[in-house]
């Protein structure tokens, strides 16, 4: 794959005719690096963020070997990777897929948040004495973008009830929970392991792992977090504080976190219509977040020069598909002088638009390119240089 300086320079090489993803494996790497380093337990990297080939060997070779997968599809690609360990977290699984992941894939770690999930993977295990069982527990969502505690989870005495009877076939029993994608304050964290505590006393079982799921975030134009060491100090603190025994595992599946700022969608204006722009990705490919969960990007012209002086100005974007919802209202600031065959750099849509995008219309095909400078936007920055002082 070719490698460019910049989104500018691969626009002067190739002017393309359809969309571009704009790869920069090192920012996945520092990420992943950030996190071995500060995080106080195991990083299982949640594969469904996104399954590039560049992404997945960026966060291998710098350390990342424990992923979580939520599908045969994912868990069949991710064993091809040596020497990795799989954490099947879904918490509604198929029997076919209970069957091949422990008996063909070796895997021993499974979520569940019902009863009727717990005797699934007993049965279809055989009852296995070597399983590793986190029970999902459903916790409030704070500062989330995407609340996720509706679909799983499972709260109060049946929760405490599910532990003890998780506890009585596991060979290791954990709790997990998500606090949500996009979570821009630690206190969400701090509030759902206060729930676990209690639920640890209610239930009266040993637990061996504290699994505290994803949503770490990432910064976008509308969104600017709390620094990532501050969600690590909340977790270790909440961590300590729990009446578990000094072998307790715990592990974090950062997904938004380790890949958002590695990849750019680059894009070509078809068309202006005064804020307008209609340009030839959307909703329907890299753009789901942006259209659907009102995510603001950072963008920036990269086909050629303006003025500093020229001002700014507030655009929509429509994607490139005949349907009436590929829209993504923004507002995307740009040069006032934006106009059709311009080429536009969309930052930080590394985790969940590859993933995401279909082949609506035709549309949905890219090219690829290795980009060498920087993310517009990171929360690694900062951190890097205390680290390098330190």
């Amino acid at each position: 794959m070719e490698r460019y300086p910049s989104a500018r320079a691969l626009i002067d090489a190739i002017k393309p005719d359809r969309p571009v993803f704009g790869i920069r494996p090192h920012a996945a790497g520092r990420a992943a690096q950030w996190f071995l380093r500060n995080f106080p337990g195991e990083v299982a990297y949640a594969y469904k963020a996104n399954d590039s080939v560049f992404m997945i060997g960026a966060l291998y070779g710098a350390g990342i070997t424990h992923f979580d997968v939520a599908s045969i599809p994912e868990l069949e690609d991710a064993a091809t990777i040596p020497g990795v360990r799989l954490h099947f977290m879904h918490p509604v699984k198929s029997r076919a897929a209970i069957r091949l992941a422990y008996h063909e894939y070796g895997i021993r770690c499974f979520a569940l948040d019902t009863e009727d999930e717990l005797a699934k993977i007993v049965e279809e295990t055989g009852g296995a004495k070597d399983l590793e069982l986190f029970v999902r527990i459903a916790v409030p969502a704070k500062n989330s973008r995407v609340p996720l505690e509706r679909k799983f989870g499972v709260t109060g005495h049946k929760a405490a009830r599910l532990l003890v009877k998780t506890r009585q076939v596991a060979d290791e029993l954990g709790i997990t929970f998500h606090v949500g994608s996009q979570t821009t304050t630690p206190d969400a964290y701090a509030n759902a392991l206060s729930e676990v505590h209690k639920l640890i006393v209610k239930a009266g079982v040993v637990v061996d792992g504290i699994d505290v799921g994803g949503g770490f975030p990432s910064r976008y134009t509308d969104s600017h977090p709390a620094p990532l060491s501050a969600f690590i100090d909340v977790i270790s603190s909440g961590f300590e504080r729990l009446p578990v025994s000094a072998a307790c595992r715990l592990i974090c599946e950062p997904g938004r976190a380790l890949v958002a700022e590695a990849e750019s969608l680059i894009v070509r204006v078809d068309a202006r219509r005064g804020d307008e722009l209609f340009i030839n990705d959307g909703s329907y490919g890299a753009l789901f977040d942006a259209a659907h969960l009102n995510f603001v990007f950072p963008v920036q012209l990269v086909s050629r020069d303006v003025p500093a002086t020229e001002p700014m100005a507030p655009f929509e974007f429509w994607g490139p598909t005949c349907d009436s919802i590929d829209r993504m209202k923004g507002p995307f600031m740009l040069p006032a002088s934006i106009r059709e065959g311009d080429y536009i750099e969309i930052g930080n849509v590394g985790a969940y638009g590859r993933a995401i995008g279909g082949r609506f219309n035709g549309y949905g095909s890219y090219l690829e390119g290795i980009l060498l400078d920087e993310p517009m936007f990171t929360m690694y920055d900062i951190e890097q240089q205390q680290a390098a002082q330190a």
